[in-house]
């Protein structure tokens, strides 16, 4: 298989890395954080103007039409320089469920000026109690007078105090946790019966608590029939963030290597020490491991065999998860009392990486996960069905 960049994603990845180079050192990003929304418009306005925000928007949609290893490409440079900008959730996951779910007009509306940066989407699923069970929907929509409303309460809504426009996911039928009966609506955030309360998580992104209470609603796509896409939108997460945390550990590991070479200690560099040299050999380990499974759930993305691109995707969020945890502990403890410090960037690479391990099943639930698909067919066997275990 032929992993060499193409022209079009050499020019994309080299231009996306020069901007952020120029426009988005530490400091600088510590200035956005302090911004009203905890992230810059101008930086987002920017962007769009390079092409960023309509890359996996068709042509048709005014976007670029661009394949999954670019958006991979972008999601690594997001993670190298730590951007806080909505490109997740505007684009990636609310977009996706725009643009797999959304009616030719409800596209035309929304898209291009997603891609303009002109409208930010944000995507409202998780609630209370729910973890990480994408089928667990109590929030309820229901139809009066030929108008959709719901009531509920989303949590951890990225960027959910800046939104314009709500992805919502609510119940039109059956139990909280059965998997028939749930419908996306697009809500917007000014609307009547809407209020947020911004919640900042340990890596400093913004999220929000929204509460909906008899907020007009607009139907995406068919009610009931919301289940399919909340699985592509929840894929199409855990590759985006699979290719962010690679670029997160990337960093993490140059910063520690960086001080391995200059932090002097008796006269010599600490990184002389030969038990720091395997240290630091394995988080390289960990990180190139990782960046396989990335570009593993990059190919996985055009699966057709639904339960064989869950299971791919499940493995890669266990390996990422686990390696960003070993990547991140062991840059903080090289780095000593200085990784710990606000000051320094390696702590915020460490916070981050724990912030995308939670991310749509942390490491642990995916393994359970795993685990449970990996006994099926013994069950089966028991029962006197052939063994078709495969390895996990």
């Amino acid at each position: 298989m032929d992993f060499d960049l193409n022209d079009d994603q050499l020019l994309l990845s080299r231009s996306v890395e020069r901007f952020l180079g120029e426009n988005y050192s530490f400091e600088k990003r510590r200035r956005y954080l302090a911004e009203g929304p905890g992230w810059s418009r101008e930086i987002w306005a920017q962007f769009a103007q390079l092409g960023v925000l309509g890359l996996p928007f068709d042509e048709a949609d005014g976007g670029f039409g661009g394949d999954p290893a670019s958006l991979m490409l972008v999601m690594e440079a997001f993670g190298r320089e730590l951007v806080m900008e909505p490109f997740l959730t505007s684009v990636v996951l609310a977009g996706t469920a725009l643009r797999s779910a959304g009616s030719k007009d409800q596209r035309s509306d929304l898209l291009p000026a997603v891609a303009q940066g002109n409208t930010i989407l944000a995507w409202a699923h998780a609630e209370p109690g729910a973890r990480h069970e994408t089928q667990a929907v109590s929030a309820c929509a229901k139809r009066k007078n030929g108008q959709w409303t719901i009531c509920g309460i989303k949590i951890l809504v990225l960027q959910g105090d800046s939104a314009d426009v709500f992805v919502v996911s609510a119940r039109v039928d059956g139990g909280d946790n059965d998997p028939d009966g749930i419908g996306l609506f697009l809500v917007d955030a000014t609307a009547r019966g809407v209020t947020r309360r911004a919640v900042k998580l340990s890596d400093d992104t913004r999220t929000a608590e929204i509460r909906f209470s008899d907020a007009a609603a607009e139907p995406l796509g068919t009610a009931a029939e919301g289940a399919d896409i909340i699985e592509r939108v929840t894929e199409a997460g855990i590759i985006a963030t699979a290719a962010e945390a690679v670029g997160v550990m990337e960093k993490a590991h140059a910063l520690t290597l960086s001080y391995l070479k200059s932090r002097q200690q008796f006269g010599k560099p600490i990184g002389s020490n030969q038990v720091l040299q395997h240290r630091a050999a394995e988080m390289l380990v960990a990180l190139e491991q990782s960046r396989s499974m990335a570009m593993l759930a990059t190919i996985a993305s055009s699966q057709e065999d639904r339960a064989e691109r869950r299971r791919e995707l499940a493995r890669v969020k266990a390996i990422i998860g686990r390696n960003g945890r070993f990547v991140g502990q062991q840059a903080v403890q090289l780095h000593g009392a200085m990784g710990m410090t606000e000051e320094y960037p390696v702590g915020h690479y460490f916070r981050r990486l724990t912030v995308l391990d939670q991310m749509f099943g942390d490491s642990s639930h995916h393994l359970a996960s795993l685990g449970r698909r990996w006994l099926e067919p013994a069950a089966q066997h028991v029962e006197g069905s052939p063994p078709a275990r495969d390895g996990l």
